[in-house]
């Protein structure tokens, strides 16, 4: 009984060993992925899009022109202010103490200017009377001279200290509203420290930056459209105020500001706003088809590009001559070979073999 057990159990082992050899083994093919583009026109691509700051036309950075301790701060982000209004003060001691030197020095010199008046009349007797020389007359000439030049220097003195002492007194230069205070009462501020922002303008502009390659297309006065992800029920108007001709070094952009045409309140400066640019009426009106440069390959037999082919399911690349022309900024012009809307694959050229199956990236 048990030599038929195992004959049983090696059969049943010998039957999996052959349906399991019988397996055909499944093989995956792999399918290039490929990069590609549709065929269009030269100047095809008119609309571009910036990143952009709204803010005031006019923004004040608030400053003393004078050292000191903050001793009143009447500044506060939001706040409405009048041209003229006082802001804020310092305690102005060193101020106040060459203001008060600066009198001392005036009195004293003008006792020395009325003792040098007195001796030059008295001389000016005596020598009418010949009891002094033209030497002793001619030197009180002088002295008065010289104490009354002191005198008027240290008046000019005097009204230069009550200049410093009105430094110490911050006034609004302009209506508007305080954008930013980055002091506090009792701090110590230097002459020309910011101290605040005052949002001074009438109206709302766009602050950006434009890169190189279309910079050129960028005209003053140009009509631009603005939008803002913070008011999404609406669009607005802009017209480019001013193009800078330099680029600036710290964003590798030409500064565009754009003024808006239809401002509302609802505008707040700081907002991210989008700065939508149509260049079409800088572009040829000819219907010449442009491919990019690096989509265009070169062999013994000319140019040619890879034409996707989608049959179904199936998308396949197909080697397709072309006759090109110039070589713009946006590609190769083709004068012969392709249509616009076909689609061409635009990367691993060297590696891609007539005929072969691919899939779109």
């Amino acid at each position: 009984m048990q030599i038929v057990k195992k004959l049983f159990q090696l059969v049943v082992l010998a039957g999996l060993m052959v349906s399991c050899s019988g397996e055909k083994k499944e093989t995956k093919s792999f399918v290039r992925p490929v990069k590609y583009q549709k065929v269009g026109y030269l100047g095809g691509e008119k609309i571009r899009t910036f990143s952009g700051t709204a803010k005031t036309d006019k923004i004040i950075n608030l400053s003393f022109r004078s050292s000191g301790i903050i001793t009143d701060l009447d500044m506060r982000r939001g706040q409405e202010v009048k041209k003229g209004q006082l802001l804020s003060e310092l305690d102005n001691v060193q101020a106040r103490l060459n203001y008060e030197s600066a009198i001392a020095s005036q009195n004293s010199a003008a006792s020395q200017m009325n003792t040098a008046k007195l001796a030059l009349n008295r001389t000016r007797s005596l020598f009418e009377k010949g009891s002094a020389s033209l030497s002793d007359f001619e030197a009180a000439k002088n002295s008065y001279k010289t104490a009354k030049e002191s005198f008027e220097s240290s008046k000019r003195s005097v009204a230069i200290q009550q200049e410093q002492i009105r430094y110490g007194y911050l006034y609004a230069p302009a209506d508007g509203v305080i954008a930013a205070v980055s002091v506090e009462i009792d701090e110590n501020v230097t002459p020309g420290q910011h101290i605040g922002t005052l949002n001074a303008g009438t109206n709302m502009e766009i602050a950006l930056g434009i890169p190189e390659s279309v910079i050129n297309m960028v005209k003053k006065d140009d009509a631009v459209e603005i939008s803002f992800s913070s008011i999404t029920e609406k669009s607005f108007e802009g017209i480019i105020s001013e193009v800078a001709p330099s680029v600036d070094p710290n964003t590798a952009t030409y500064p565009v500001r754009i003024k808006i045409s239809n401002p509302t309140d609802n505008i707040k400066t700081g907002m991210a706003a989008n700065v939508t640019f149509d260049f079409g009426e800088d572009k040829t009106n000819k219907p010449v088809l442009v491919v990019p440069a690096h989509a265009v390959g070169e062999d013994s037999e000319g140019r040619f590009v890879f034409l996707i082919n989608e049959n179904g399911e199936k998308t396949q690349v197909k080697r397709q001559q072309v006759k090109i022309g110039d070589l713009t900024a946006e590609g190769f012009e083709i004068a012969s070979g392709l249509k616009a809307g076909q689609k061409i694959a635009t990367a691993g050229l060297q590696t891609l073999l007539d005929g072969q199956t691919v899939k779109l990236q």
